[in-house]
This record gives C-alpha cells, sequence and structure tokens, in this order.
C-alpha cells in the first residue's frame, strides 16, 4: 500500500478503505513489534482533472439516457388508462343479445346422448338452424313439435356431443327446478321476428358474442319471469324490463318467479 500512488489508492478505493480499516483494527504495539508502520490514507482525495471530466461525461451520459426511459414510463402510464375507457365504453347490456322469434320445424333425439334433442328452427332465414337442446327430462318430444320459442342466436356455435348447435332454446326453470317450460312469444309472432328488452329497443346486437366478454354470463342472473309469468330482466336497480315482440310480452305457461337461460 505504502508504494501506491495517490493516483492508484483513489482508483482502488474500496481496497483502499478495508486496509485502512484493518491497520486501525491491529493494536499499535503489535504493528510495531511486527516492524510496521501506520500509513497514512486519504480517504477523501479528490480525483485528478481528467477523472472528474469523465465522471462528469456518465452522468450526462446517464440523464441523456434516463429521458427517453422516463417517456416510456408516461407512455406505458397512458396506455394503462386506455382499457378502463374501453372498459366503460363496452359496457353489457341486454340489446346485445340477438333474440328472435324461432319455429320448431323437427325434433329428434340426439344420436349419442339421451338427455339431448337435435332441432331444426326457422328463425326467418334462407336456411333452419341446428340447435341442441338438453330437455328430455322436462319436455316429451310430442310437445316440442311445431313450437314457437324464443331463441338466442348470438351465441359463439358449439358441439355438443358431435353435432353443433347454431343457437339455444330460452326457456324458464321454476324455483324447485322440477319444471322447465319454453318462454313463449306473443300469438302472431312470425320466425325471425325480433325479440327485445322493454327500454332497451333501439340497441343493436352483437353479430357473435365473444365468450371471454361473457355477456349472456353477466345479463343472464337478471332473467326471470315475474309473478304474472311475464319474461323479462331485471337491471342492477332491481327494475324489471319486459321481454317484448312488437310491444307484446313473453310469457310462459305456468312458470311464475323462474329463472330464465
Amino acid at each position: 500500500m505504502e508504494s501506491l500512488s495517490a493516483q492508484k489508492r483513489f482508483n482502488w478505493s474500496g481496497f483502499s478503505r478495508w486496509f485502512d480499516l484493518i491497520q486501525h483494527t491491529v493494536p499499535a504495539g503489535a504493528l510495531t513489534k511486527a516492524g510496521l508502520k501506520l500509513i497514512d490514507i486519504d480517504l477523501n482525495a479528490p480525483a485528478p482533472a481528467k477523472k472528474q471530466v469523465a465522471a462528469k461525461a456518465d452522468k450526462t451520459e446517464q440523464a441523456a439516457n434516463t429521458e427517453p426511459k422516463a417517456a416510456k414510463q408516461d407512455k406505458k402510464k397512458k396506455e394503462a388508462k386506455q382499457p378502463a375507457a374501453t372498459k366503460e365504453e363496452a359496457k353489457i347490456i341486454p340489446s346485445m343479445l340477438d333474440l328472435r322469434v324461432g319455429h320448431i320445424l323437427d325434433v329428434q333425439k340426439h344420436p349419442d346422448a339421451d338427455s339431448l334433442y337435435v332441432e331444426k328452427i326457422d328463425v326467418g332465414e334462407d336456411e333452419p338452424r341446428t340447435v341442441v337442446s338438453g330437455l328430455v327430462r322436462f319436455i316429451p318430444i310430442e310437445q316440442m313439435q311445431n313450437r314457437d320459442v324464443v331463441l338466442v342466436c348470438n351465441l359463439k356455435p358449439v358441439a355438443m356431443r358431435g353435432v353443433k348447435s347454431h343457437a339455444m332454446v330460452l326457456c324458464a326453470t321454476s324455483p324447485d327446478g322440477n319444471t322447465v317450460e319454453f318462454v313463449e312469444p306473443p300469438k302472431g309472432s312470425r320466425p325471425g321476428d325480433r325479440i327485445y328488452f322493454e327500454g332497451y329497443q333501439d340497441g343493436t346486437p352483437e353479430e357473435v358474442l365473444k365468450p371471454k366478454q361473457k355477456v349472456f354470463e353477466t345479463i343472464q342472473p337478471g332473467l326471470f319471469t315475474d309473478d304474472n309469468r311475464e319474461a323479462g330482466w331485471y337491471d342492477e336497480q332491481k327494475a324489471f324490463h319486459k321481454l317484448l315482440v312488437g310491444g307484446q310480452v313473453c310469457t310462459t305457461a305456468t312458470v311464475a318467479k323462474g329463472s330464465l337461460k
């Protein structure tokens, strides 16, 4: 250490501090006895001018690198706020459901599932839709024939035991779960007639509901029949919006206060 120049002691400041700590930890008598002596180390020695210039340059470079990084962080914060606005704009409302009057043209037992029917249903399109329904336990096949029903038409098609279903028949389930009935359009309804919730008649249904948005799953808990067997939707304020076709309400045969699904 004694042979090192002030410049090297400064450059190796970590080593110099460690050495200074050790020599002051050992008793002075022991150093003298060993033929050693304390070395005066100036731990606060200033760096040479060149080092200061280099250090200043380093700080300038760091500042230059810091500015764009801060700008990127601000940009990320702004982008993080964007989804909140998008989420607000995409508020889930009942008019997002494409509900239409359907007429069952044909119904058969599913070839590979005892609890399922496979129906051909006219919804006012060029071809009838194939729909798979789990109604075997609740509705006899003869009562399925030639019936007007309410269809949810914009669910993503899904294969059920090998048969792809292109819609869902809306039914009411009694509070005890023992009775399941069709939600029936009013008399005079025609296949393809639009069905809407009172107060939401001006909304435009989604072409196809995105499963990740869970539109039907969000709305379904509010779908019920009231004491008069009239079908509708309870909003967050518990206001009841009737399910209508041309201003007339959809109903069930016997199920009151039943959930719709």
